[in-house]
């Protein structure tokens, strides 16, 4: 008799002290942000309605609330830019990411730049989404961001390095590449875009330690979010459960225990150093504690959206957020051999489907 395997998912936001809060203009900014996506076909039909049932632009609204229509635009459209650069790079080799991931840079450093016949859509994509962000960016800001950016960008290329070759990281060197790879740093941008925090305030190392703490939340969240996922298709290489797994030679309870004690760690950690900011005079300082209670938000939102969008739990995430237990998904082999406008985007419901085994003629 089979019997059903599950996981338990942590509260994590059970003593976060920021609550759930959604941006009032979601709905249009995110129709509008995907149809921009959509416009440039970059999925089969099936993938792009597996996209469609994401709702990266709740993702957006939950991390903004606050936000402008331009900036929430500017967010929403960032969250798309994501899923399509990890949808694409997630499949090829080393080579061919180091190549995608050029073009990005150069679309991001030369948005009036037209991008060249036959490249990746990756380079219109971003060019398209740097001009628009520009438009209600203040100086400082878009530095700070193309400089997270970047650096996300190239981490991009060490995980394929890291794919291709086998490498398995240690725990302290996969979270230190997870700081960049995971893409925190750039989605923490919007939200001082209409700020001007200055270089000395933003890079502070007390305030760099701040970013560090939600970073790092936003890892455990997702990777946590994320893994039931990413077993079921083989693409668990680069999550925290997964490597906490297998240099503690443990379970996956055992690696849970370990990410719940890491994640209380930097709770504390983050709201003792939230009352000590330096001051930097009181124009800056008012700019400074506006971006930090607004970065605070970002942990509540991705928890929030984990279990609101379909991308980690189907129809069933509400289900779930009361239960916290969910069913293991079968693994299976993902397709290699499909590329950039060809990738599938698996819906939660068609993994969860029992694994045909052909017999062999």
């Amino acid at each position: 008799m089979h019997v059903q395997p599950y996981i338990y998912i942590p509260d994590f936001m059970a003593s976060w002290p920021w609550p759930r809060r959604i941006n009032p203009l979601y709905e249009e900014v995110a129709a509008e942000s995907n149809a921009w996506l959509k416009s440039f076909a970059p999925f089969t039909p099936e993938s792009q309605h597996a996209f469609e049932q994401c709702d990266f632009g709740r993702l957006a609204a939950l991390a903004y609330p606050d936000a402008s229509r331009d900036i929430l635009r500017t967010g929403a459209d960032l969250m798309n830019v994501f899923f399509i650069i990890d949808e694409y790079t997630d499949v090829e080799s080393e080579g061919v990411v180091k190549e995608m991931i050029g073009v990005v840079i150069d679309a991001i450093n030369h948005p009036e730049k037209a991008r060249p016949a036959g490249e990746t859509i990756l380079g219109e994509v971003v060019r398209q989404f740097a001009e628009r962000a520009l438009c209600s960016a203040t100086p400082e800001a878009w530095a700070h961001f193309v400089d997270s950016f970047t650096d996300y960008l190239r981490s991009v290329v060490s995980e394929a390095a890291d794919r291709c070759n086998g490498t398995s990281r240690s725990i302290e060197s996969f979270i230190e590449i997870r700081r960049e790879n995971n893409g925190g740093r750039p989605s923490l941008s919007p939200c001082e875009l209409h700020l001007a925090i200055p270089d000395e305030a933003f890079y502070h190392p007390h305030v760099v330690e701040l970013r560090k703490c939600i970073v790092d939340m936003i890892t455990v969240v997702n990777d946590v979010m994320s893994y039931n996922r990413e077993q079921a298709t083989e693409n668990d290489h680069y999550n925290l459960l997964t490597v906490v797994m297998r240099e503690s030679n443990t379970d996956f309870n055992g690696a849970m225990a370990w990410v719940i004690s890491f994640k209380d760690e930097i709770t504390h950690k983050f709201v003792e150093a939230l009352q000590n900011v330096p001051s930097f005079g009181p124009k800056v300082d008012q700019e400074l504690q506006q971006y930090l209670l607004a970065i605070a938000n970002w942990p509540r939102c991705l928890d929030s959206w984990s279990f609101e969008s379909k991308r980690y739990f189907g129809r069933r995430g509400l289900e779930y957020q009361k239960t916290r237990r969910v069913p293991l998904l079968p693994r299976r082999k993902p397709n290699l051999e499909l590329h950039q406008g060809q990738v599938c985007v698996h819906m939660i419901e068609g993994l969860a489907q029992p694994i045909v085994v052909r017999p062999s003629l």
